[in-house]
């Protein structure tokens, strides 16, 4: 299966796209204006604390204060050779209000949550996670071959001498890496840990200590591996950058990263900006006829599957089965596409044999497997309803690029024309009670002046009648359409 990330740079805005045989499955967004936050270490204060939940909120610079639960605090308990006696599950023990504190962003801001924190603060590399305040050598569970796994502890831990504090988490793409370069890696974290420490002593409350890399770099380091083919980027100094990188830290590799000089856009070429309108609608339709719907509140995602067009060619239970099938496939790759995270419903179409669901399940999880997010996927329930978690750091693709629709205010649905109307004629009758008038004037959205003046004209008469006074209508080009104004003259 060929792999390709294209990268497309613009002033202000840098967009990535994996591609696996040429179809889109993830999409990355870095605005100038509003960068992640995700893995940023900040010099904090502590302005308030909260024991009913034990948390606190943390002031590190932002609009919003950041959230800290006491789970994400490190406690005597965590260090080396400490007894478990020393743990505390109370906040007031471990913080104080104005107190300085170095925590690290977990997750962004998400609509009107500030962001997550945690004082567990990890440095990742290209092979390595270094955790100042861990113990230990991990092994990333992507690498499945005993014999690597074992190979990878053994060199961390001849590296590791008895004074050395912290741990290490290897990453998936320390597979097959030498000695030389895990340790080169090491070094690396231990110094850039030192001048994390020594900015935090020398800055104030609310100052931002270390940023994470710019999103090329995050990409080559994180994603781009011996499973991606090519890099392909529009923007000469970017490209530069990430030759660079690579040179420094994944030799071998920065003989892919290719200089795109073509005319047309790169994300034209590719599809990438058809794909990502689609993206937006609810509804995705699937090869076979049935189609998803998808939709994304503020507690959760659900995720519903229809035959639609598909009728099969068998039995209905054939049908259905086939239809999940497909959907569960489909279900993965819009997940990784639109940045979905959080607790997610899945309405699978009702399967009478446990064989189907099983399979349906076994479907989705082998999907998920290409996922770079944990996810966690429960059984089919009787109702045909998966429940499955998805990690989520930062804000989903349509919360980075729409906003809340002005009409309806974020609720997905407005008034009628008729409703409208109905609440026209009620608010003339409560001003022609309350005021001395000559004639009053209607303000609204052209399809409720053309409601008013076709189907409720009758109405609009025998109002006029009613309250003895001539009502004008005028349409308001600037008005929403459930947006209207009695006048009074």
């Amino acid at each position: 299966m060929s792999s390709e990330m294209v990268v497309n740079v613009s002033p202000r805005e840098t967009r990535a796209a994996l591609l696996e045989n040429g179809v889109l499955q993830e999409l990355f967004i870095e605005r100038a204006s509003k960068r992640g936050l995700t893995g940023n270490v900040y010099q904090g204060r502590v302005s308030k604390v909260l024991p009913g939940m034990q948390a606190a909120f943390i002031d590190i610079g932002l609009e919003r204060t950041a959230f800290l639960h006491v789970s994400d605090i490190v406690q005597p308990a965590d260090a080396e050779g400490a007894s478990e006696a020393a743990r505390t599950d109370s906040v007031r023990e471990l913080v104080g209000e104005g107190s300085d504190i170095l925590v690290q962003v977990l997750k962004d801001p998400l609509g009107t949550k500030g962001a997550r924190l945690t004082t567990f603060v990890t440095i990742p590399s290209r092979y390595l996670v270094y955790m100042p305040f861990g113990r230990g050598v991990g092994v990333s569970a992507r690498i499945e071959a005993d014999a690597e796994r074992q190979r990878l502890r053994e060199a961390m831990q001849a590296f590791i001498t008895p004074g050395d504090s912290g741990g290490y988490i290897v990453r998936t793409a320390a597979e097959g890496a030498s000695m030389d370069a895990l340790r080169a890696d090491m070094l690396f974290l231990r110094k850039l840990w030192e001048v994390i420490t020594g900015k935090a002593r020398a800055t104030p409350q609310g100052t931002l200590i270390h940023e994470d890399l710019p999103l090329p770099l995050r990409l080559m380091r994180d994603l781009v591996g011996e499973s991606v083919d090519r890099v392909l980027v529009d923007h000469e100094a970017t490209c530069e950058r990430m030759r660079e990188f690579a040179a420094t830290f994944m030799p071998g590799l920065g003989a892919r990263v290719e200089r795109y000089a073509g005319s047309r856009p790169i994300f034209d070429l590719h599809g990438v900006e058809e794909e990502i309108q689609r993206s937006l609608d609810p509804k995705v339709a699937l090869k076979s006829g049935g189609y998803l719907i998808i939709d994304q509140t503020e507690a959760l995602t659900t995720i519903d599957v229809n035959t639609g067009g598909y009728v099969g060619h068998r039995n209905l239970e054939e049908t259905i089965y086939r239809t999940n099938l497909e959907a569960a496939v489909t279900i993965a790759r819009q997940l990784r596409l639109r940045n979905l995270g959080g607790i997610i419903i899945i309405d699978f179409i009702d399967m009478e044999e446990d064989e189907h669901r099983r399979q349906v399940l076994q479907a989705l999880e082998k999907a998920l497997a290409k996922d770079h997010a944990k996810t966690h996927v429960s059984a089919v329930s009787l109702l045909g309803l998966v429940e499955m978690t998805r990690k989520r750091t930062r804000e989903s693709l349509a919360h980075q690029l729409c906003m809340a629709c002005p009409a309806c205010e974020g609720r997905s649905f407005v008034k009628t024309p008729e409703t409208v109307c109905y609440e026209i004629f009620r608010e003339i009758l409560r001003q022609a009670g309350q005021f001395d008038l000559q004639q009053l004037l209607v303000l609204a959205h052209q399809d409720v002046i053309d409601r008013l003046l076709d189907e409720e004209s009758a109405a609009l008469g025998e109002l006029e009648v009613q309250v003895g006074k001539p009502i004008r209508l005028q349409t308001e080009s600037l008005y929403l359409l459930d947006q209207y104004d009695v006048v009074l003259m």
